[in-house]
């Protein structure tokens, strides 16, 4: 939850950026950029630093003399992790930076409310130009989060070291929470049926007849593909074992280069994958994928499943938080027992984080109930079905260890993990070239 979050408010202000880039474009004047700082084959210019900076001021925070040293130190250390994250071959796939593109875009969209013609009527470019422009940008902020996660990945704090991290705020520094709630949720996205998935084989079928024939592989994807890569021309670039889903890896792997395979389903959709080159256990290929849609009858079908597992939680034969995570089909929060979670990781969450869409159906619900069915849409602008347990409401109260256990907990494992950045960045410098300008020398980033 955090980490789309902090990825999703990333690619919103990139794209504000890009809003103000093209409009400044038409006005009088030209910015020359520089390179401030180098890692590796990687830079730092002094625009990145600059709408770093502005980002920071942007969210309500205040600077400080050592601000901009702080985010050129950030911005280094990201460069640095992803020049490491090469050399330690720790990897995040285009078919993943594809994804989470299109997630974010249809994150933006739905804030906006509006269509893609007026999307691109307001940036004055079109979606696929965006995400081109944005793509090194995304792709190097999941390197970067991967690379932290792999660092840290065996980070923890004991419950003496909580107690010592709250003990050493200052009364008077303690923080105050606004009414917080604990809501988990179960989901059902409605499985298309077969006669549905029967129409696209053959429909997909019938695409790779064409292509057979001599019609353009990629034009078809262009035309007929519902996936990320479809403007594209289906392409995927270069993958290695195991980067894939196991199907498509498993279809592309048994063609020889220039051959197109049957029609395959994957939990994306359903596909057929054209060979382009293989290099022993990497390969490079484009798909076509349509994705299934599901019926009326479908949709009624997930809604009397959730509606029965209501009803036997009600009578105390299941527990809400068992029935989440064997049968709930949201990634996010089913490991979780289905409670959402704020930025910090903490099932209770603040009013104000709370999806308006939930603390409106909250809002007539009584604490402890479980909600009817309702039908709404993922972010990947999936039909799906769910059911909401209230389980608890906090009023507004000074943090404390009895009540705010898991985010004073959080917050102490965070300066920990943070700790042990900064020690992996002193031992990292050493085996990549940093050079700062020196204008920013002042800053003491590599002393």
């Amino acid at each position: 939850m955090n980490s789309l979050k902090y990825l999703n408010k990333i690619f919103l202000f990139c794209l504000v950026m890009l809003a103000i880039n093209a409009r400044a474009q038409t006005g009088e004047g030209v910015i020359i950029d520089e390179i401030i700082a180098k890692v590796d084959n990687y830079i730092v210019l002094k625009s990145e630093l600059e709408k770093a900076y502005l980002n920071y001021l942007s969210s309500g925070n205040q600077a400080a003399p050592d601000t901009k040293c702080r985010i050129l130190a950030q911005l280094i250390s990201g460069k640095l992790m992803v020049a490491k994250a090469e050399i330690d071959s720790v990897i995040v796939s285009d078919l993943e930076v594809d994804n989470q593109l299109q997630r974010r875009m249809q994150v933006i969209l739905s804030q906006y409310g509006g269509t893609e013609e007026q999307f691109e009527q307001y940036y004055g470019k079109t979606i696929e130009e965006l995400q081109a422009e944005i793509r090194d940008q995304v792709k190097e902020q999941m390197v970067v989060q991967r690379m932290q996660e792999t660092i840290t990945a065996d980070v923890s704090v004991t419950p003496a070291e909580v107690r010592k991290f709250f003990n050493q705020i200052p009364r008077d520094s303690l923080p105050f929470f606004s009414t917080e709630m604990e809501v988990s949720q179960i989901v059902k996205i409605p499985e298309p049926n077969e006669t549905i998935k029967s129409q696209i084989r053959e429909q997909l079928a019938v695409l790779r007849s064409r292509a057979l024939q001599g019609e353009s592989f990629e034009a078809l994807a262009k035309e007929y593909s519902q996936g990320p890569s479809g403007p594209n021309g289906g392409n995927l670039g270069w993958a290695s074992r195991g980067m894939m889903a196991p199907e498509y890896e498993a279809n592309s792997l048994k063609l020889k280069p220039g051959e197109i395979s049957e029609p395959f389903e994957t939990s994306f959709g359903i596909h057929i994958v054209q060979l382009l080159e293989r290099r022993g256990n990497e390969y490079n290929s484009r798909h076509i994928i349509i994705i299934p849609e599901p019926s009326e009858e479908d949709v009624r079908s997930a809604e009397k499943f959730l509606d029965s597992l209501r009803t036997r939680i009600n009578e105390d034969t299941l527990t809400f938080t068992t029935m989440a995570r064997e049968y709930s089909d949201d990634k996010l929060t089913s490991s979780s027992g289905g409670f959402f979670t704020d930025s910090q990781g903490s099932l209770r969450v603040a009013a104000e984080e709370m999806d308006p869409v939930i603390y409106l159906a909250l809002d007539s619900m009584e604490v402890g109930s479980i909600s009817k069915p309702t039908r709404f849409r993922t972010l990947e602008e999936k039909e799906a079905v769910r059911i909401l347990f209230y389980k608890s409401k906090l009023p507004p109260h000074q943090a404390n260890l009895k009540d705010d256990w898991q985010k004073i907990q959080n917050a102490a494992l965070n300066e920990k993990k943070n700790r042990i950045l900064n020690e992996w960045f002193n031992k990292a410098r050493n085996d990549v070239f940093i050079n700062i300008d020196d204008e920013y020398d002042y800053c003491g980033i590599v002393n």
